[in-house]
């Protein structure tokens, strides 16, 4: 194997896993140590990759022929494609030892765990041999000395964790995309989910808490105090909140609702009064708005607002004032890609299209699923009675509430079926 003899595990999360042809199959999420009966040190059976649809596989050590801080390469292009399932007698090194409090031996001085190298021996068995351990000084002011010592020089590895941080876990899950940082924590236990998600910040939890299922959502808020809960809410879009709030008693809504600035609570309250299923339940109430006096320049500097998603930015809609939703009389729409091929000084008004007939708050899902494929759309706007705007349906809302209910559930993904029958006689 090509690679250097000691590395430690948490440099390898997220780098990139390749094939012997050099195609990126995945990238490291952990590492799997096997305890043994004796006092040697657990030994690395392998790590675990996440592919693509959020996949958890297991990679053995012995199929790995290079190891460094920037890929880890396969030794062969065929894998066993069945979740990862980790057995009773193993470990799971970033996510039961990283934050741990521990001992150094001698002494009893205390410690957190901030990574663990492994070690190759000559005979190609790899170890845990080492640990990163940070002294505690009780002193908010000072950080603690940073020890590398040898695996049995640190009491308190193994068993249950006492409370711990969440300082190293977090750094190695920093780079993630809320996708990937929701489908790990539904890797961790409940308990130790739910300290990770309080230790986030609130905007990066409710980025977050979208990417979960229901149950798992209900219950990261449910552990969160209800100030810092309706905090949460607030950082996210409307559509979120009220599918998430759909899912607590009546009751607590409206303490949640009643914890919010009036402002982001208001866009909720009447989300929530539309029948599950139509366009009203659905829709994002913020799209992108502008009035038609405003100029395609200041339209394309709209859309280029990086908090935006890109299904929200594909398209501006032109309304009369004023632009909050509910809206003035709704105009029309125009594409990103009309906004780019007319000259940055046109009025909006002079661009606008409103040849497709816009949904109704009442429209139902099945509906606005033909009509955005009839008509090769990303977004749609709805409006009322009073052809006032009152939000969009874009189509990632579409396939959120078209695909099955628990789709975002790491359990679902694991049900039988999944494994690629061609793959299955590959090392797990």
């Amino acid at each position: 194997m090509s690679t250097p003899t000691r590395v430690y595990i948490a440099r390898l999360a997220g780098v990139a896993v390749f094939d012997p042809n050099g195609d990126q199959v995945g990238r490291v999420r952990d590492a799997v140590a096997r305890l043994r009966a004796t006092k040697r040190p657990p030994e690395v059976v392998g790590l675990v990759a996440e592919m693509p649809m959020r996949r958890r596989i297991f990679l053995s050590i012995n199929r790995i022929t290079s190891i460094d801080a920037d890929a880890v390469v396969l030794g062969s292009g065929t894998l066993n494609l069945r979740r990862f399932e980790k057995r009773p007698n193993e470990l799971l090194v970033l996510q039961e030892l990283l934050d741990r409090r521990v001992q150094l031996d001698p002494g009893g001085q205390p410690g957190a765990v901030v990574d663990v190298a492994m070690e190759c021996t000559r005979g190609g068995e790899w170890s845990l041999t080492r640990v990163a351990v940070r002294e505690q000084t009780g002193r908010l002011s000072r950080r603690g000395h940073l020890h590398q010592v040898e695996w049995d020089r640190v009491r308190g590895l193994s068993g249950i964790a006492d409370n711990r941080g969440t300082a190293n876990l977090l750094a190695v899950l920093e780079d993630m995309r809320p996708a990937d940082l929701a489908n790990a924590l539904q890797d961790l236990p409940d308990a130790r989910r739910n300290e990770v998600a309080a230790a986030l910040d609130d905007e990066r939890l409710a980025d977050v808490l979208s990417e979960l299922p229901e149950h798992d959502q209900v219950e990261i808020l449910a552990a969160l105090d209800r100030e810092r809960a309706a905090d949460v809410l607030e950082e996210m879009d409307p559509d979120d909140a009220a599918d998430l709030l759909n899912e607590l008693p009546p009751p607590e809504q409206d303490v949640l609702l009643d914890l919010m600035e009036p402002d982001e609570a208001d866009p909720v309250r009447q989300l929530l009064k539309y029948t599950p299923g139509t366009a009203g339940s659905v829709m994002t109430s913020e799209p992108v708005i502008l009035p038609p006096d405003a100029t395609v320049a200041e339209a394309l500097a709209r859309i280029r607002e990086p908090q935006l998603s890109p299904a929200v930015a594909a398209q501006v809609f032109v309304t009369r004032a004023p632009q909050n939703t509910p809206t003035g009389r709704y105009l029309g729409m125009v594409h990103f890609q009309a906004l780019l091929r007319e000259p940055p000084a046109d009025l909006l008004g002079k661009v606008v299209v409103n040849d497709i007939d816009p949904l109704r708050p009442t429209t139902p899902l099945p509906e606005i699923t033909r009509r955005m494929a009839t008509y090769d759309l990303v977004a749609m706007p709805v409006i009322d009675r009073n052809n006032r705007l009152v939000g969009a349906v874009t189509v990632d809302d579409v396939l959120d509430h078209s695909l099955p209910r628990d789709w975002r559930d790491r359990d679902a993904l694991a049900a039988p079926g999944t494994t690629d029958p061609a793959l299955d006689g590959a090392d797990g």
